[in-house]
Formats: C-alpha cells, sequence, structure tokens
C-alpha cells in the first residue's frame, strides 16, 4: 500500500543464493542507519513493487524488500513450467529470511506484511520471535485450510456464475480447486495453463469486484509471465494448506508474547473475513486491531492512513540494526 513519501530508490541490492539452486532478489532503502523493517509481499508469488517502499520515511527506516522464491527478480522463475516448485515452501520462505537477515547483518527487525505476507510474517516470528521487534499486518490472513476453502468456494455463494465458470475448467465439485488447477497450471501445453492462469486470476478479480477499490484486471492485467508465477506459486501453497497444521498460527499466537503488533483490516473484505483478525487481536495480546469501515483486501484512504499510523508506530518503538 502506497504511502504519502516521495518514490525512492534502492541504495543497495544482490541476489543472495539460498540453496536449492533458488537465488532471491533483496534491496535496501531508505536510511542505512534507520530501524530495520522488512516488506513480506502478498501472493504468494506476486514479488515485491516500488510502492511498498513509500509506507515508511525515508529518513527513519532501513527499509529491506525481497521477491519470495519463484518471483519478481528471484531465480528461478515460476512463469517458466519447467522451473520446479518443490523446494518452495513456507519453510523454505522462513529459512530465506533468516539467512536475509543475517546476511545484512540485522540483529532485530520488524516485520510489514500483507494479505498472504500476514501468513508468512506469522510463521516466521513464531519460529524466530527473539529476531522481531513489531509487527505491522494488513489485510490479515492466516492461510489456514479453512481460509482456502472459502477464498476458493464458500465466497462463490455471492457470484454464483462467475465461480461455476472458475469450477467448470477445473472439474470436480470445487473442494478441491487448488489442487485440480495446481494440475492444469503445471501443464506444459501453453494453451493449457495459459487458460488455467487466466480463469484464476478472473476469479481473484471477481472476489474484489465489489470492494471501493477493487477493478476488474487487478490480478488479471499481470503481464503473462507474471501471472503464470503468480497463479502457479498460489496453487501450489495453497493445495498444501501452506505447509501449516490448521490453525497454527493461531495455537501458536502465544509465542508473540512481548511483540507489539498493529492488524489494519477492511470490514468489506469478502475473501478474507474480519473473523481471520478479530480471532488473531484475541489470541495475541500485545496486538491492536485496526478496524476500516470502508475498505476491503484491496483497501482505501482510510486504510492507507490507518496504515501508515501503524507504521509509524513502530518507527518510535522498534529497535536493532
Amino acid at each position: 500500500m502506497a504511502g504519502p513519501y516521495a518514490p525512492i530508490e534502492p541504495y543497495d541490492h544482490g541476489m543472495l543464493d539460498v540453496g536449492d539452486g533458488h537465488r532471491v532478489y533483496w534491496e535496501l532503502c531508505g536510511n542505512p542507519e534507520g530501524r530495520p523493517v522488512v516488506v513480506v509481499h502478498g501472493g504468494p508469488g506476486s514479488g515485491c513493487t516500488p510502492n511498498s517502499r513509500r509506507a515508511f520515511d525515508p529518513e527513519r527506516f532501513r527499509i529491506v524488500l525481497f521477491d519470495q522464491r519463484g518471483c519478481g527478480r528471484s531465480t528461478p522463475h515460476a512463469g517458466d513450467t519447467t522451473a520446479a516448485l518443490a523446494a518452495n515452501t513456507t519453510h523454505h520462505l522462513i529459512a530465506d529470511m533468516e539467512r536475509l537477515r543475517a546476511h545484512l547483518g540485522i540483529e532485530r527487525w520488524a516485520l510489514y506484511g500483507g494479505s498472504w505476507g500476514c501468513t508468512l510474517s506469522l510463521a516466521y516470528a513464531q519460529r524466530h520471535p527473539e529476531r522481531v521487534s513489531a509487527i505491522v499486518l494488513v489485510a490479515v490472513t492466516m492461510t489456514r485450510r479453512s481460509d482456502i476453502d472459502w477464498l476458493y468456494r464458500g465466497v462463490g455463494r455471492f457470484f454464483p456464475g462467475e465461480w461455476e465458470r472458475f469450477r467448470a475448467l477445473a472439474g470436480g465439485d470445487g473442494t478441491d480447486l487448488p489442487a485440480r488447477y495446481t494440475r492444469l497450471l503445471n501443464d506444459p501445453d501453453p494453451r493449457v495453463h495459459t487458460r488455467a492462469a487466466a480463469a484464476w486470476a478472473d476469479w481473484e478479480d471477481t472476489v474484489i469486484s465489489q470492494e471501493p477499490k477493487g477493478r476488474r484486471g487487478a490480478y488479471g492485467d499481470r503481464p503473462p509471465r507474471a501471472l503464470l508465477a503468480f497463479t502457479r506459486v498460489c496453487a501450489h501453497y495453497f493445495s498444501h494448506g501452506a505447509w501449516l497444521e490448521e490453525g497454527e498460527l493461531l495455537r501458536e499466537a502465544h509465542r508473540l508474547a512481548g511483540i507489539p503488533g498493529a492488524l489494519v483490516h477492511g470490514r468489506l473484505d469478502l475473501g478474507g473475513p474480519l473473523s481471520v483478525a478479530w480471532d488473531l487481536a484475541r489470541a495475541w495480546p500485545d496486538a491492536r486491531l485496526d478496524i476500516v469501515e470502508d475498505a476491503g483486501h484491496t483497501g482505501s484512504p482510510a486504510m492507507a492512513e490507518a496504515v501508515l499510523r501503524a507504521v509509524d508506530g513502530i518507527g518510535e518503538r522498534t529497535d536493532g540494526r
């Protein structure tokens, strides 16, 4: 989500070898002596964007951005169907974040995650709480199997015609759409995987279509290679329940004790209902939930302001280098 700060360019960047044949792109922006914060992008499979730099005061923060495995400028790129995804899991991404933190010489950093980035931030923080100084989560997700089923089946009650088209391409009764789409998206025939990627993105666009900032093409307008990477990685993660035990992030929220958190969620988010953020806030006493009345998953001006307040808050209390 863009902030009021002017566009900035990285003062450093590189490719980090994280093993398994993967190299992860990273960049640093802002103040080299500022408070460290890492942007954990959504998707999965989206990659970081220049707009993500703008939520932070560049005079106060040392801003770390990176592209998760398989997307953005990281290699190999999942937009190539020959690029295997076996070594692309939540646990691999957690290890990548730790490797990047150590590579950059950061003792503790704040986490800023949006959508899927919330799930990855929570999983990382619960594995390495001693490395986390604060957390800001926007459009909160926990990627439980129940959440995945809602996003790709349950919410279809609001869009029955569109959901039926989404289901029909993959076949079946709709209970295992991510797994069925995974097979289509990994088909070497371009006619098969291109059609599947378009259908997946069309469904994502449908879910946000009733939001104040929702628009057709928000997902589907990506360049073909980026769209295939996004849909392949999403389907891969969601067909495996993000390699997390059901309810794990909520059950282990006690591990976040002492870490200040800010949760920002739109009441109109159909794909990620408010109850997800509400349940997390109840299980994490150090977190504050800010409900934005006019926003969905794609945000609103009021949501942008809430995010900036949350980020400014961690700027006051984040420590570590």
